[in-house]
């Protein structure tokens, strides 16, 4: 068999009750006995209304809660039950049912230490023994699947970190390739600011030429003077 083991060990005996829980827990085990589970609910609390501390009341409504698929609530009722126990036979019994209902919420290292805890009370409980395998396998499968889980987050971090400097490298290279392409542009604007219209540099030329034959007229003036001073003759 590979699944579970699930049945809920039930008192179903009412002997010993005090007479005002008696009526609740036979009408407990009869709705209970006919899977109308919240209905026996209802009379396993009315019991223990009458006495909070009615073992068969209490480890039923345990059951009770467990056919609701109220887990926690349920291995909350068998731990406490298996607290104030001192039977070995009725710790094996609690300690069954709490290994069942914490497997059943997933906490499958918890219930192994309660079926373990329901084999040292009752070392040839074969439904212990299988669950007990059972939960084991089930633990190694959830800490394989952690993980697994906690190595694609470590790699989804890699890859984002990847892909942020991936990010910045092309927005360095965009940044350089934006300066190298407005680098010319702005030599060219100073040559166009530094630029002559033909204009200009034809009145340029002209004034060269002006100054030149200006200088060259005062030359031409200065050698005619020179020719008008008078030489001294020797006598």
């Amino acid at each position: 068999m590979k699944w579970i083991l699930i049945g809920i060990l039930t008192l179903a005996s009412v002997e010993g009750y005090s007479q005002a829980e008696r009526k609740f827990i036979r009408r407990g085990n009869r709705d209970y006995g006919d899977k109308k589970y919240q209905e026996s609910e209802i009379q396993y609390r009315k019991a223990l209304e009458k006495d909070p501390k009615s073992v068969p009341a209490d480890y039923n409504l345990g059951n009770a809660l467990y056919r609701q698929q109220q887990y926690d609530a349920a291995a909350s009722r068998y731990t406490t039950l298996a607290e104030n126990e001192k039977s070995n036979r009725e710790l094996n019994r609690q300690f069954y049912n709490l290994g069942n209902a914490l497997y059943q919420a997933g906490k499958y290292k918890e219930s192994i230490e309660a079926y373990k805890n329901a084999l040292r009370k009752t070392p040839g409980d074969l439904d212990a023994k299988h669950n007990l395998q059972l939960a084991l396998r089930k633990l190694q499968e959830q800490d394989q699947k952690n993980s697994q889980d906690q190595n694609q987050d470590q790699k989804n971090r890699d890859q984002q970190q990847q892909d942020h400097q991936k990010n910045d490298q092309k927005q360095d290279q965009k940044n350089q390739q934006q300066q190298e392409n407005n680098q010319p542009q702005q030599s060219q604007n100073q040559n166009a600011k530094g630029q002559i219209s033909p204009e200009d540099a034809e009145r340029i030329l002209q004034a060269l030429e002006n100054e030149e034959k200006d200088v060259l007229r005062k030359v031409q003036e200065q050698q005619k003077q020179v020719k008008k001073v008078p030489v001294d003759k020797n006598w």
